[in-house]
């Protein structure tokens, strides 16, 4: 079934009306009575994933650092009619992520799913990367994405209950030159997972991750018009993917269609790993044909 085309409210990324029409091929109830945690759920990515929860039924719990964005959002998830929590931290903060994780439960009953979504980069040639600049995308999208899982997984289990991880990665198989930090901690996360599903099988917790593609939000505004002009070309199908498709890919790890599925990493990219070169930072002279 494909997508309905969302509208634009900026030169990249979707309005909120977009989100509410996208098409799904989940029923309205697949989330019913199931709390779900995602993080960095005030714009793009994260947005999406949530929004697709709040309207198959799901309680959410959504966090991001800046409080009147994420406060925002979950005044749009609940327009859906369900229970919606939210919380300004930063998953950067090990006390922090633990105390979100028990808001969840104090104020949601339990936690079904953790999407771990939240994180950041910026375009720039590693030659040129400070120590600060390198550990601070390190220190969110590795480190803190373990963070989540490690407090997530520990409440799981001192509860006895089981539990679902969707990390968000990246489609780091072929490299990603011009933000090579974020392919660095990514990699990091993606055989993080597929350690852990294996040690937290016994658990009943599932571990799983995301890769997305070149898939359209506003994130794509903060790298120069000569880097995003190349996500185009960055697949054999010749366009953008977009963040519904990478919420759809989230359920369906999520719900009982992934209950066999553990250590995983679902690729969203539109034949990206065996095709493209996508350069945010554009691509230099030398690789131009």
């Amino acid at each position: 079934m494909a997508n309905d085309t969302p509208d634009q409210d900026q030169k990249f990324g979707f309005n909120e009306d977009a989100l509410r029409r996208q098409t799904t091929v989940y029923r309205d109830d697949l989330f019913k009575g199931q709390t779900v945690l995602v993080s960095g759920a005030g714009s793009g990515l994260g947005k999406a994933i949530a929004t697709l929860f709040a309207r198959l039924g799901a309680a959410l719990v959504v966090c991001g650092r800046n409080e009147e964005k994420i406060a925002g959002a979950a005044d749009f998830f609940r327009s859906f009619g369900g229970q919606v929590e939210f919380q300004a931290m930063s998953i950067r903060n090990p006390d922090q992520v633990k105390a979100l994780i028990d808001y969840a439960w104090d104020t949601c009953g339990g936690l079904d799913v953790l999407v771990n979504n939240a994180g950041g980069q910026f375009p720039q040639p590693a030659i040129e990367f400070s120590p600060k600049g390198f550990n601070a995308v390190i220190d969110t999208n590795l480190n803190g994405s373990w963070y989540m899982m490690q407090a997530a997984a520990q409440r799981w289990r001192d509860e006895k209950k089981p539990g679902n991880i969707v990390n968000i990665v990246a489609d780091i198989w072929r490299g990603m030159p011009g933000i090579a930090h974020t392919a660095a901690a990514r990699a990091g996360v993606i055989y993080l997972s597929k350690s852990i599903a294996v040690e937290w099988a016994p658990l009943e917790i599932r571990v799983n991750c995301v890769a997305p593609g070149c898939c359209e939000t506003e994130g794509f505004n903060v790298y120069p018009e000569e880097g995003a002009a190349t996500y185009k070309e960055s697949n054999p199908m010749r366009r953008h993917g977009d963040a519904h498709d990478i919420a759809e890919a989230c359920v369906y790890l999520a719900a009982s269609s992934g209950k066999f599925v553990t250590g995983e990493v679902v690729t969203v990219d539109g034949g990206q790993q065996m095709w493209g070169d996508p350069w945010p930072t554009g691509r230099p002279d030398y690789f131009k044909i």
